[in-house]
C-alpha cells in the first residue's frame, strides 16, 4: 500500500513539474502544456523537458497550447538559466541540414548597425550592434520562452530567449529588463530598454542569434537594410559555421612582468606596428599583465 501511494504521489509531482496535463487517445499522447517554462520553482541549470510545438494553436488567452513529443534536438532538454552556453556541442562539423522557420519575425529595434559580425581589433564579435538611444524598447525577435536574465562583466543587462523554432537570441547592454526567467514572449513583445551598460562605450543594442548555443550571423537571417528576414525558412548547415576555422588559427601571446611591445613583437615574429594594429592599442599603451595581444 505504501509503495503505491509513493507512486502516485511521484506521478502527481512529475505532472506539476511538466506544468501540464497529459491526455492519451489510441493515436497519440498529446500533452497540454502552460507555456511558462521553467517552473515557477526555478533551480540553476535545471534540466527540463522541451517539447515541439505544434503548428495549429488553440485560441486560449493564458497561451495554453498543444504540444506532442517529437525529435527535436536532445541538448535542448538542458535548460540553464545562467549559462548562455550549456550545451557544449560544436556545429563546425555538422553533416544535416536544419529548417529554421522565421516567418514570425520582429525587429528588436534600429536597423543601423554600429559594429557588425566578426573580428573586432583583437578579439571576435559574436554578434552585431544596433543603434538604439537609452530608454528604446528592445523587442523580442522570435516566439519563445525566457531563460536567462541577468548583468554580466562584459554584456551588462541581458536577456537571452529560446524560441519555439530552435533559435535562441541575446540581448545586451540593456538599462533595465523587463521580463524574467522562464516568461513566455510573442515575437515583438518587450524584452528591456536600451541603454550602455556592461563593456560598451555608448548606447546600442547587442544582438545575437544561436543555435545550441553555437553563434550564427545575424546577416544570415536578416536583411537589416530592409529590416526583414531573407527567407521566411532558414536552412542552417556547417558553412554557417566556417567562421570558427579562422578563429582557431588565431594566436596570442599573454603579457608577462617584464613584458614590453618590443620584446613580444620580436618572440612572436611581427612589427610592433602590426601587433598594435592587431589589437587596437598604440606604441604609448600600457601593457597590463595578464591580458592576451593577438599576434597572428
Amino acid at each position: 500500500m505504501f509503495r503505491k501511494s509513493t507512486k502516485v504521489l511521484l506521478l502527481v509531482a512529475a505532472l506539476f513539474l511538466l506544468n501540464g496535463i497529459i491526455y492519451g487517445d489510441n493515436n497519440t499522447n498529446v500533452l497540454i502544456f502552460k507555456l511558462k517554462l521553467p517552473p515557477t520553482v526555478v533551480r540553476y541549470d535545471s534540466e527540463i523537458f522541451k517539447p515541439a510545438f505544434l503548428k495549429s494553436i488553440p485560441q486560449i488567452m493564458d497561451f495554453t497550447r498543444s504540444i506532442e513529443f517529437s525529435d527535436s534536438p536532445e541538448e535542448y532538454d538542458i535548460w540553464s538559466d545562467t549559462k548562455i552556453n550549456p550545451y557544449q556541442i560544436d556545429l563546425i562539423d555538422m553533416t544535416d541540414t536544419v529548417k529554421i522557420d522565421l516567418s514570425s519575425f520582429s525587429p528588436p529595434k534600429s536597423r543601423h548597425i554600429t559594429s557588425d559580425f566578426g573580428f573586432r581589433k583583437w578579439r571576435y564579435h559574436y554578434g552585431i550592434d544596433l543603434k538604439v538611444d537609452k530608454g528604446d524598447t528592445v523587442a523580442c525577435a522570435f516566439d519563445g520562452v525566457v531563460r536567462i536574465t541577468k548583468r554580466a562583466r562584459d554584456y551588462g543587462y541581458y536577456v537571452l530567449v529560446r524560441h519555439f523554432n530552435g533559435l535562441e537570441t541575446l540581448y545586451a547592454h540593456l538599462s533595465k529588463i523587463l521580463v524574467n526567467p522562464g516568461d513566455t514572449v510573442k515575437s515583438g513583445n518587450s524584452l528591456g530598454l536600451g541603454g550602455s551598460t556592461g563593456r560598451s562605450t555608448g548606447n546600442h543594442l547587442h544582438f545575437e542569434t544561436r543555435y545550441l548555443g553555437n553563434p550564427i550571423n545575424p546577416n544570415d537571417l536578416i536583411d537589416f537594410s530592409s529590416y526583414n528576414i531573407k527567407n521566411s525558412i532558414f536552412q542552417l548547415h556547417a558553412k554557417h559555421f566556417e567562421y570558427k576555422k579562422e578563429i582557431a588559427k588565431i594566436r596570442y601571446w599573454t603579457i608577462r612582468k617584464g613584458d614590453t611591445l618590443g620584446r613580444i613583437a620580436m618572440r612572436t615574429g611581427i612589427s610592433i606596428s602590426k601587433l598594435c594594429s592587431l589589437n587596437g592599442i598604440k606604441k604609448t599603451s600600457i601593457l597590463r599583465i595578464g591580458r592576451r595581444l593577438r599576434y597572428t
